[in-house]
């Protein structure tokens, strides 16, 4: 209940987690309030550890984008699955939430596994329903002059959390993608071929479809934005989202699906479809400078994500009616002291519980007395006696 004595409004948090042979965690249990979390520390015990648990909870590989095998502690054996478990705080009321390494059968590749509330999930893409995950690392400062599937990758993030339908046609337009290349690579009947391709386009159209009403929503509600962060201008780049620019998605379907026919031969040597929604990129700009952010410095870019991922943040809170988790790495980095005060303020402002690491808790001394202040290390978590807690509420 709030001072006022009304229930608190929806929001995501974490109250329960536990880790198990995870990174440099044998093993922890900690429970939390619905505040936020700010977790302070030297290098290397263990922060960023920790919010990397949280973005399993989503779907996804998580912040660091890291292979299964590589979330084992170091020197665990080799035997011992990694698991992460939660009890968290939805719109639709609490979920336990548990992940980890599914043992592989016959020489197969380990698996992620996924459970809620005891049952397993069908596919990542239930995750997405129940549990949504924004984030900034400093990997991220650069984006928009990094690769475009790194781009790719965010948007995808940005889109599955106003959209959650996003992740299952995500997931089943790559599928489409590499069953047409051992196709081709196969030397397949040219029926075969057709079927894959027409499931290929109109999956791919169902994405970039997603990815437009998304960037829409976005750049709507960045051109609206005020405060300290820069205004962002967001765009789409490929040959399937201008397709589906000049018309209706049926006949973009049947001309993506007319394309990959003609691209048979040029894909299979390659080894790859050389076009379609996978090759989309996200463009940025600073609007009221006029100038591509690529060309922006790192602590403008930074500053240009931060607009997208608390506009972002908004737009979930106002369609889904629930606060996104929010997770911020050594989100000092590249700010200065007016924007970090600000995006602060703005994430306590949303509700839902963001996670906050840095090595100095005086960082964020604004957040005392609203927020949960832990010391991170010996692979554990211990209460910040100078900043204090908040209660369980």
């Amino acid at each position: 209940m709030s001072a006022s004595g009304a229930a608190a409004p929806p929001a995501m948090a974490v109250r329960a987690l536990r880790l198990t042979d995870f990174r440099s965690y044998r093993a922890l249990r900690q429970e939390f309030a619905r505040a936020p979390v700010v977790l302070s520390g030297a290098n290397g015990v263990g922060k960023t550890n920790l919010l990397e648990a949280v973005s399993l909870l989503g779907p996804g590989s998580g912040l660091r984008g890291a292979r299964l095998a590589d979330l084992r502690r170091r020197g665990a054996p080799c035997a011992a699955p990694w698991a992460v478990a939660a009890r968290v705080d939805t719109a639709d009321g609490a979920a336990d939430i548990g992940t980890g390494i599914e043992p592989a059968a016959d020489g197969a590749a380990a698996r992620r596994a996924v459970r809620i509330d005891g049952r397993a999930a069908r596919g990542q893409a239930q995750l997405a329903e129940r549990i949504a995950v924004v984030w900034l690392t400093p990997a991220m400062d650069r984006l928009f002059g990094d690769s475009p599937g790194r781009r790719r990758a965010f948007l995808d993030r940005l889109t599955t959390g106003l959209e959650p339908r996003h992740a299952r046609d995500l997931a089943a337009y790559e599928k489409a993608v590499r069953a047409r290349a051992r196709l081709l690579a196969d030397g397949a009947e040219p029926a075969w071929l057709d079927a894959a391709e027409e499931t290929m386009a109109a999956r791919g159209v169902a994405v970039a479809a997603a990815r437009a009403a998304a960037v829409g929503q976005l750049s709507a509600a960045l051109r609206l934005a005020d405060g300290p962060f820069p205004r962002a201008g967001l765009a789409l780049e490929g040959a399937v989202d201008s397709w589906l620019e000049a018309m209706p998605a049926v006949d973009a379907e049947q001309r993506f699906a007319a394309a990959l026919r003609e691209r048979r031969a040029r894909d299979r040597e390659a080894g790859a479809a050389t076009l379609g929604a996978h090759r989309t990129d996200l463009k940025a700009s600073d609007i009221d400078r006029g100038m591509d952010a690529a060309q922006c410095s790192t602590g403008e870019q930074k500053a240009l994500l931060v607009a997208i991922v608390l506009a972002c943040a908004r737009l979930h809170a106002a369609r889904r009616g629930c606060s996104p988790l929010m997770l911020l790495d050594e989100v000092a980095a590249h700010l200065d002291a007016r924007r970090r005060a600000a995006l602060l303020e703005a994430a306590v402002a949303l509700g839902g519980q963001t996670w906050i690491t840095g090595a100095d808790p005086a960082s964020f001394a604004a957040l005392a007395g609203r927020a949960q202040f832990f010391t991170v290390g010996g692979g554990g978590l211990r209460a910040d006696a100078e900043y204090g807690t908040v209660g369980a509420a």
